[in-house]
Order: structure tokens, then sequence, then C-alpha cells
């Protein structure tokens, strides 16, 4: 953790990825984050994967470092006590992040009818505001008809949420950038990021877009061939799998001469006419030419002969392997690497924890902080925020508009 964003105040009111990882984005910069959770939690609260006594593992992951206040959002004084936290007074406060629906008690216009200067940032599925997550998204990019083995006709979800966790990262930005705003002119505003607009807007500055629309057709699938270049899994003669990049000139120089195949690459160059060493594109376009060549290279050594060759040329490859695997033997998965540690959290267990990934040289590095019990700082942040007096949170407790962690 670093405190780059001291002394900020956030107040989040969020589920599931998108605008909870921003919300984390902002903690693990040192900005103080609220988040406001509904009385036994939300609807991310048990999502798995989840510890043996039950608890979630992925809610722990997303709000490492916050401070949780249990509210009743079902009754008008809980909504009543929402409303009062992210508007609170303070110079440095007024930002509220969301994925609540744009209509509602939580809309910006109501919010800032209480504090003008207040900045919203609200995630969003479509562009219309209609409801929407990252694969339904996903869906209709056309990405998962370019994912997956070549001739296979149904679609291929994606593993990892993409443009949950993009989204998560423009979000924090945005809203660093609103608030950059507000120091200049005083002024608050809402800023709409939807996940749709996210997708498309990514897939437009690659150029898949324009390709689509110059070209007439959309691209086919590829496997598991890098799009444009070299690229590929492998297998060595142990059957250990490798995934192989030659983008530059020299990835690609360091590749053939760490497989010696410098002969029959030139071989093939004559034969074509063409020169793989100054046009990635070119050992893209001739991948059923170039791929066998490489393969049975590579099937010819073992992993560590090939490791070895690898590293002299200075290769631009990885060797596949499960996540358990990665956990036992990568050196940035363990506490030699600054951003791991060791951290407890709720119900006591203690796992390997990510602070942020970026680090600044004027600063040292905390350790990570860990996730909050439910409701763990309502009466906390109910005095500190609101100025409430103890009978006062007290009678929010007895008559269970607020909660605090059991």
């Amino acid at each position: 953790m670093y405190t780059t964003l001291e002394p900020l105040r956030l107040i989040e009111a969020a589920s599931f990825v998108a605008a909870p990882s921003a919300a984390l984005h902002m903690a693990q910069l040192g900005a103080r984050v609220i988040r406001i959770d509904p009385v036994g939690g939300g609807p991310d609260f048990n999502r798995w994967p989840k510890t043996p006594e039950g608890q979630s593992l992925y809610w722990q992951g997303l709000q490492k470092g916050k401070q949780s206040v249990a509210i009743d959002l079902g009754k008008p004084e809980g909504r009543e006590l929402a409303v009062a936290l992210i508007t609170a007074p303070g110079e440095y406060a007024g930002l509220f992040m969301t994925n609540y629906p744009r209509e509602g008690f939580l809309s910006h216009q109501k919010l800032c009818a209480r504090r003008p200067d207040l900045i919203s940032l609200r995630v969003q599925g479509w562009a219309d505001g209609g409801s929407a997550v990252d694969y339904t998204v996903n869906a209709v990019t056309g990405l998962p008809y370019m994912t997956g083995p070549v001739g296979q006709g149904s679609p291929v979800n994606h593993v990892l949420p993409a443009w949950d966790l993009l989204t998560g990262a423009l979000a924090a930005f945005h809203l660093l950038a609103a608030e950059r705003s507000r120091r200049e002119n005083g002024q608050g505003q809402e800023v709409l990021l939807p996940l749709s607009s996210v997708a498309f807007g990514a897939l437009g500055s690659l150029g898949q877009l324009a390709e689509v629309e110059l070209s007439g057709a959309d691209r086919p699938r590829g496997g598991n061939n890098l799009f444009g270049a070299f690229g590929r899994d492998f297998v060595c003669a142990d059957d250990k799998r490798v995934m192989v990049v030659a983008i530059t000139r020299k990835q690609w120089s360091g590749l053939v001469a760490a497989l010696d195949i410098a002969q029959p690459v030139a071989a093939l160059e004559q034969q074509l006419g063409v020169s793989f060493d100054r046009d990635e594109g070119l050992r893209y376009a001739h991948r059923e030419h170039l791929d066998p060549l490489v393969e049975q290279a590579i099937a010819r050594r073992d992993f560590p002969s090939l490791a070895q060759a690898f590293a002299e040329h200075d290769v631009c490859w990885a060797p596949y392997r499960t996540l358990s695997e990665a956990m036992a033997s990568e050196p940035e998965l363990s506490q030699a690497n600054p951003m791991m540690q060791r951290v407890a959290h709720p119900g006591g267990l203690s796992y390997l924890t990510p602070d942020s990934p970026a680090s600044y040289s004027g600063q040292t590095r905390s350790a990570p902080l860990r996730a909050p019990r439910l409701g763990e700082h309502t009466e906390l942040v109910l005095a500190e925020v609101l100025g409430l007096a103890t009978h006062e949170i007290g009678g929010l407790l007895e008559r269970g508009l607020v909660a605090r962690a059991v």
C-alpha cells in the first residue's frame, strides 16, 4: 500500500468486479475507501471461490484495505444514512463509486442536490443503462468466435473477466481526472462508464473494428497462433508445452539461432521470395510453412536443453503451467516479491495477498491490508464522518438500521 492518494475519501456502493476493483486501486494508493454494504452482505458477498468455512475469497480479494459500513438500504432511514455518507462535507471527500442504477435514491441528480460538487463514477452494463455483465458484453463483441481451435463452430467464452478489470482500471483513472478538474473549477459531475463502451472502444483502438469495416469480413479463428506475427504453443520431446513469441527482429533472430534453423528458414525465404527477418506479418502469413520448422526443432529437444538455448539467445517464451504450479515455482508469486505478502484475513485464514502492482521510487511499500469484516467499521465511520454520538449509533443498531461486525 502507498500513501499517494491521501487524504482522498471515496464512498463505494457497488458489487461484482468493475466498480469494486476501481475502488480497490484507490485504496491501494492510500485513499480512504468506505464501502456501504447491505446488512447481511450484497449479491457478491458469498461468491466463489470460498474458504472451507464458506467465506468468499472473491469478496475478500476485492475489498482489501477498505472500510465496511453495514446499512439496511431497504428502509428510508437507512437510505438517508447512505446519502449522508456520500454527500458528507470535506475538501477531499465528495467522491462516489457505484454500479447502482442511474435512477433511484443514489442518482447523481438527487445526491448533488445535497452536495453540488459531488463526483459520481457510475459503472454501467450497456451504454443505454441496460443490465449487462462482462460475459454478456463479451458475447456481442465477436471475440468468442475468434477464440478456440480452428474449425470449431461454437463460441468460446473467456475465463478472465477482461472487460470488468479494464473497466475498473479506467473507472479509477476517470474518477481521478474528474477530481483534478474539480480542483481547478470547483464543479462536480457524473461520469458514466459502460462495460460495452470499454469493450468496443478497446477493439477500436486495436484496429479490429476498422479491420472488419474495411475488409468486409470477420477475422477467422487462429487457434493458439498469435495474430499478425509469429507466436504459438509447441511441445518439447519430454511433453512439456511452451509458448514462443517472435514479434521483433531481435526476437525472431534469437529464436532462429536458438533452434539452429537458419538454413531451412533461408531456403524457405528463397522459395517464397520473402524476408521473415524484416516483416513480422510475413511470419504470420506463412505460418503454415514456418510452424512445422519450429515445431520439429522444438520436438527434438527436452525442456531443460530448450530452456538453456532460449536463455542464451534471449528468446521471448514461457512454459505453460497450472496456477498451482506457478504458485509453487514462480518468484513473483512469493514473498520475495514486495507486492505479495501473507496476510491474515477475516475468518483467521492467512494467504498470499497482492498489493498494488506498481512501485514508486520515492516511497517504501507497506504490507497489503486485509479485507474488512462486513460492518466492521460501522460505528467508527458514523462517528467520524457523520459526527454521530455513541447513543445515536446505539439507537441505529438497536433498530436494525445498521449493523456491526459479528
